[in-house]
């Protein structure tokens, strides 16, 4: 096989299963790669998504304004490595992208980069699954005799080994005395857990992981009889034990092997816990969540909508920027107020300094959602048919109200009535933000009839695979 081809073939079919593995754990990813196989290469960038358009200048900034010295000191990083030993170096800190970079004797330096969507839980388990890409990266481009198709099945199913990863090297830099504990099974046998039901009903409760060299620090309610202790593995009995400690602060605690008995303290520091909440729960090591898990399998979101357009449309109005972030924060509180509780609705925030009239149930006075108690009863408003009215105030003008508009080219049939009529009365009413919250999570943000989260300029690797091309020139400009 052709040398050039090969090498190509490397890098493509790495890049393409990191980014079919990180759009499965979080939204559709795009992934870029900047390398340079040898010392006296030039630096190529392989970017089929154009996630790194718009960083040109701080990217110019740290290759070229002193290229010789960037290139010394890489050098001075890897002197005295083994082969297939990969170094970190620092990332880009380019603004909404994830990056890892490496250097190697066998590879001389590469950086890779993801996107960073709002709504993910953590970036660490993110960055371990770039760092494995790195290491494959280097094995394959000097093997010739590699299936490369191998790494590319390994890297679009990941997510468990990159949670696992980043858990084993946080505790390792953290705890002061080797962990027995094995990660993998553990996570495997949270998602048993997970998919397990109870009388019909899907597991509720906390529980956590700590090593056996902790459990005497643990206040424990009480503990079960060590002949008695059921393992971890036998899915069926621990979802029957977290009913003992569902609705409630307590948490069964476990040392990775069996459950030790209840307790009601706060997670330790870097124990590894599980949140279950139904239909779906979290991952956390000690208090700081890293992933999500539903469906049987482990996710990067919070499950919460970040609404970063609606953010944007609120600071670019004329509304005072003190004025326009209470009434994002407020307005996000009511969205995941209606998320949680499994419930569609629609809000309407009416920009306009003389509110629009909507039919419906119309309130006087308005009503202040400076007030806590007001909150509390917009929540309540959410749930019955119809919009909640939300002016520029601050205010509720009212709830229950019925939106229309006349038919546009762009509805789409596929999602309801509700969604619809958002669609045909914005595209009708200027300076109004329609908010669709449906039953099952999605959240729509439209303004003038086009729903504004919605464009994705993602497109698929495997039916557009151009070379990869000098950085150089990428930054002055050459399409790829």
């Amino acid at each position: 096989m052709n040398p050039a081809f090969y090498h190509k073939l490397c890098v493509t079919n790495i890049l393409k299963g990191v980014e079919e593995g990180l759009s499965k754990f979080s939204n559709s990813s795009k992934v870029a790669i900047i390398f340079a196989p040898k010392e006296d290469a030039p630096l190529s960038v392989f970017d089929p998504q154009n996630i790194l358009r718009g960083h040109e200048s701080k990217i110019k900034e740290i290759f070229f304004e002193d290229q010789k010295k960037w290139r010394q000191n890489i050098k001075k990083k890897i002197l005295g490595q083994s082969q297939g030993d990969v170094v970190p170096v620092n990332n880009l800190a380019l603004s909404g992208l994830i990056s890892y970079g490496g250097c190697a004797n066998d590879f001389f330096y590469q950086m890779w980069f993801t996107e960073h969507h709002p709504d993910m839980c953590s970036i660490h388990p993110t960055e371990r699954w770039l760092e494995q890409a790195a290491c494959l990266l280097i094995h394959d481009y000097n093997s010739r005799t590699t299936a490369v198709n191998s790494s590319d099945y390994v890297l679009k199913n990941y997510s468990l080994q990159a949670l696992s990863d980043y858990i084993v090297d946080e505790r390792q830099q953290h705890l002061d005395f080797d962990s027995k504990i094995l990660i993998s099974p553990i996570l495997n046998d949270i998602l048993n857990i997970s998919k397990t039901r109870e009388e019909g009903a899907w597991a509720r409760g906390a529980l956590f992981f700590t090593d056996p060299q902790r459990l005497e620090k643990i206040s424990f309610i009480t503990k079960i009889q060590k002949h008695e202790r059921p393992v971890i593995s036998n899915v069926k009995h621990i979802r029957k034990l977290l009913v003992a400690v569902e609705n409630s602060d307590r948490k069964l605690v476990s040392d990775g092997c069996t459950i030790i008995g209840i307790t009601d303290i706060t997670i330790p520091d870097y124990a590894i816990a599980a949140e279950f909440r139904g239909d779906h729960g979290f991952l956390k090591l000690g208090d700081e969540k890293i992933a999500s898990f539903f469906d049987g399998s482990f996710h990067s979101t919070t499950r919460e909508a970040k609404m970063v357009e609606l953010e944007e449309i609120l600071l670019d109005s004329d509304i005072d920027t003190e004025k326009s972030t209470l009434l994002f924060q407020l307005i996000a509180h009511l969205v995941h107020s209606a998320g949680r509780a499994r419930h569609g609705c629609t809000l309407v925030i009416d920009l306009n300094k003389t509110p629009t009239h909507l039919s419906g149930h119309v309130l006087e006075p308005a009503l202040s959602l400076l007030e806590p108690k007001n909150i509390k009863l917009a929540c309540s408003f959410l749930k019955i048919d119809g919009a909640v009215h939300i002016t520029a105030d601050l205010c509720i003008n009212g709830f229950g109200c019925l939106l229309d508009g006349k038919t546009i080219k762009w509805e789409n049939m596929a999602r309801g009535a509700r969604y619809n009529s958002a669609l045909r009365f914005s595209a009708d009413h200027s300076r109004i933000v329609i908010i669709v919250v449906s039953a099952d999570r999605p959240v729509s943000i439209i303004y003038n009839g086009i729903e504004v989260n919605a464009f994705s300029h993602w497109r698929p690797v495997y039916q557009y695979t151009p070379d990869p091309t000098n950085l150089k020139k990428y930054l002055d400009g050459v399409k790829l």
